[in-house]
C-alpha cells in the first residue's frame, strides 16, 4: 500500500488537512522507541486505498529535536509527500520546500490558509509559484474544506524535480527571490482581532490574558472533570457496578488470594472503589471515574485553545521564564494542568520537543504540583491550624520547584531546543475537527493506560500478600521519625498516597499532629511518589530508566525538604 505523508511545519493546519483527507477513521501511535506521537489513517485516491501520515512537525530536514528527527526518518517510507504550506508567512514554509525538493519523493504543495491572504492583502502569483517550483501547487483552506477536492485529484500529478541541491545561505536567497517575484503585499489597518493577536504574546497585556484564559481553561477542566464524576460516573459504579462486585464477591468467599486481586477490599455489602485495589473495583475505576473525566475535559480543552491558535503565543510569552528551568515557553503549560490533576499534565509534556524536556517538566510536576483533590485537603486539614501553616505548604513546593527546576537543567544531560514556532492566527475551529481529535486523543490513552494499571493493581496485590509493604514500613520508620519528626503511624499515611494522596492526608488527621508536623507531612506526601495513575502514566512517557531517575529525584526531594522544615519550624 503506497503511504502518503503530510509534512510541514508546526502550526500550518496540518492536522486539520489531514482530518478532510481522511475523515473520522484514523489512529495515533508513537514511533518505535519514542514518544513522539503521529496520526495515520486511510484515502480512496480513484480505485486506489493508500495511507496517509500526518507527519510530526518540523522546520527543517537538519533536525534540532527529536521529533524533527522522527519526521526526517518518515520521509524514506514515504512514497509521495503533501508539503503543507502557510501561505500567509511563505518565507518561512518555503525552507522545508525546498529541501523536499532536493529529495527524491514526488512532491506536491498544499498552500494552505489561502483564504487569510486575502484578509491580510496578500497577492501570490500562483503560476509563477509553480514555475518556480516545478510541483503543482494547490490553494487550500483546511478548516472549510476549501480547495480539498481539487488537491486529492492532483495527488498523482506530484512530481520529483530535477532540484539542485543548496546550502543553507543558497536557500534562503532562493526564497528571497521566490517571494520577490510570485508574492505582493498591498497595505491595509489592522483589524480587532489582528490587534488582539499582537497583544498576546507582549509582556503587559500578554500576562494579564494569559491568566484569564488560563483560569478559565483550569475552571473548565475541573467543571466538565467534576460533572462527569459527580453525575454520571460515580452514580454509575455506586448503583449499577458495586451491586455486582457484592454478589461477585459473596461468590467467591469474601476473602482469598484470588479474591483481594480481582474484587479487592469489600466488606459489609460496601464498596470503595478508591481503597478497594481490585481488578474490577480500583482497576476500573481508577482509569474510568478518576482519570478519563479530566481527560476528556483536559483534551477538550487543549485541542480549543491549539486550533484557536492561542497556545503557540501562551509559549512565545513564557519562553524566558521557563528557560531557567531548562525547559521552553510550552513547559507552562503541562505545569499549570497539574494544578487540577497531574495525569493530564504528565500528558501534557508530549508537546514538548526532547526527552530531556519531558523528563524535567515531569518530575516537577509530580513533585511540586499538587493536584486538586490533595489542594482540598491540605485547605481543610492544614486550613484549621491558620492560613499562615497553608502559606508554608505552598512557599515550600514553589521554592522545591524552582530549586529543583535549575538542578535538573545542570545535571540532566542533552539541550533544551531553542523555541522557533510559527504563530498561527486566531480562528474558530469547526467542531468536527475538534471533537475527532479528542477522540482519538482519549482512546490512545484508555488503550494503552488501562492495561498498565490493571498490571499494577496485580503485582502491588501481590507485594501487599508478601508484606513487602510492611517490611517498608518498618524499614523507614526511623528515617520517618527522626529526620522528618512524624510519629511512625505517618509512615502507612505516606504508603497509602502511592494510591491517593488526598485520602492518605486525611488518614493523618487521627494522628494528632502539631501544627509543624503537619506542615512537614503535608509537603512530604505531596512531593513524595504520585499516586498510581500518574505513577503509571510516567512510566508509559518516560520509560523505565527514566522513571527510576525522577523517582530517586522524588524521594531525595521530599526527605530534603521535609527534613530542612522539620529544623527550621
Amino acid at each position: 500500500m503506497r503511504k502518503i505523508l503530510l509534512v510541514g511545519n508546526p502550526n500550518v493546519g496540518k492536522s486539520v488537512l489531514f482530518s478532510r483527507l481522511t475523515g473520522v477513521h484514523a489512529t495515533a501511535s508513537n514511533y518505535p522507541g519514542t514518544t513522539i506521537s503521529y496520526t495515520q489513517g486511510f484515502l480512496k485516491l480513484g480505485e486506489e486505498k493508500v495511507e496517509v501520515i500526518d507527519v510530526p512537525g518540523t522546520y527543517t530536514l537538519e533536525p534540532t529535536s527529536e521529533a524533527e528527527d522522527i519526521a526526517l526518518q518518515m520521509l524514506d517510507t514515504g512514497d509521495i509527500v503533501i508539503d503543507v504550506v502557510n501561505a500567509t508567512n511563505m518565507e518561512r514554509s518555503l525552507y522545508l520546500t525546498l529541501q523536499l525538493l532536493e529529495k527524491d519523493t514526488p512532491v506536491i504543495v498544499a498552500l494552505n490558509l489561502w483564504d487569510d491572504t486575502k484578509h491580510r492583502g496578500i497577492d501570490i502569483d500562483l503560476d509563477k509559484l509553480r514555475q518556480f517550483l516545478g510541483v503543482p501547487v494547490i490553494p487550500t483552506v483546511a478548516v472549510s474544506g476549501e480547495g480539498i477536492k481539487d488537491l486529492v485529484e492532483h495527488i498523482p500529478k506530484a512530481t520529483s524535480p530535477d532540484a539542485p541541491v543548496r546550502t543553507r545561505d543558497e536557500r534562503w536567497a532562493a526564497i528571497g527571490s521566490i517571494i520577490d517575484q510570485v508574492q505582493h503585499i498591498e497595505h491595509r489597518h489592522h483589524t480587532w482581532l489582528e490587534r488582539l493577536q499582537d497583544a498576546s504574546v507582549k509582556p503587559l497585556p500578554g500576562g494579564m490574558i494569559a491568566v484569564v484564559i488560563l483560569i478559565c481553561a483550569f475552571l473548565v477542566i475541573r467543571f466538565i472533570g467534576e460533572s462527569l464524576i459527580g453525575y454520571v460516573l460515580d452514580p454509575l459504579f455506586n448503583n449499577l457496578w458495586a451491586p455486582v462486585v457484592i454478589w461477585l464477591s459473596n461468590l467467591m468467599g469474601g476473602s482469598g488470594f484470588l479474591h483481594d486481586i480481582v474484587v479487592g477490599t469489600a466488606a459489609g455489602g460496601e464498596v470503595n472503589f478508591v481503597e478497594s485495589f481490585g481488578l474490577l473495583t480500583s482497576g476500573l475505576y481508577v482509569p474510568f471515574a478518576m482519570v478519563l473525566p479530566y481527560i476528556i475535559s483536559f483534551y477538550l480543552v487543549l485541542g480549543l485553545l491549539e486550533d484557536i491558535g492561542y497556545l503557540p503565543r501562551l509559549a512565545v510569552l513564557m519562553d524566558t521564564i521557563m528557560h531557567w528551568l531548562g525547559l521552553h515557553g510550552y513547559a507552562i503549560i503541562p505545569t499549570l494542568l497539574g494544578l487540577g490533576c497531574n495525569v493530564p499534565a504528565v500528558l501534557a509534556t508530549r508537546i514538548l520537543e526532547s526527552k530531556r524536556e519531558r523528563f524535567i517538566a515531569s518530575t516537577l510536576v509530580s513533585i511540586a504540583v499538587p493536584c486538586a483533590a490533595l489542594q482540598a485537603m491540605i485547605f481543610g486539614l492544614v486550613g484549621e491550624r491558620g492560613g499562615q501553616y497553608v502559606a508554608i505548604v505552598y512557599g515550600s513546593l514553589f521554592v522545591a520547584w524552582v530549586i529543583l527546576g535549575v538542578i535538573l537543567n545542570h545535571a540532566a544531560k542533552g539541550f533544551s531546543p531553542e523555541l522557533l514556532i510559527e504563530i498561527p492566527p486566531y480562528r474558530l475551529p469547526p467542531w468536527r475537527i475538534v471533537l475527532q481529535k479528542l477522540w482519538m486523543r482519549v482512546y490512545g490513552f484508555l488503550a494503552e493506560a488501562i492495561p498498565i494499571i490493571l498490571g499494577a493493581i496485580v503485582v502491588i496485590n501481590m507485594l501487599y500478600s508478601l508484606r513487602v509493604f510492611d517490611a517498608i514500613a518498618s524499614f523507614t520508620a526511623p528515617v520517618v521519625t527522626g529526620l522528618l519528626g512524624l510519629p511512625k503511624e505517618a509512615v502507612t499515611s505516606l504508603i497509602i498516597g502511592f494510591l491517593r494522596k488526598d485520602v492518605a492526608l486525611g488518614m493523618l488527621a487521627p494522628l494528632a499532629l502539631t501544627a509543624k508536623q503537619l506542615v512537614v507531612a503535608s509537603v512530604v506526601l505531596a512531593m513524595f511518589f504520585p499516586c498510581i495513575a500518574t505513577f503509571v502514566v510516567l512510566l508509559r512517557e518516560l520509560g523505565v530508566v527514566y522513571l527510576l531517575k525522577s523517582a530517586g529525584v522524588m524521594i531525595l526531594a521530599a526527605l530534603i525538604t521535609g527534613g530542612v522544615l522539620n529544623l527550621i519550624l
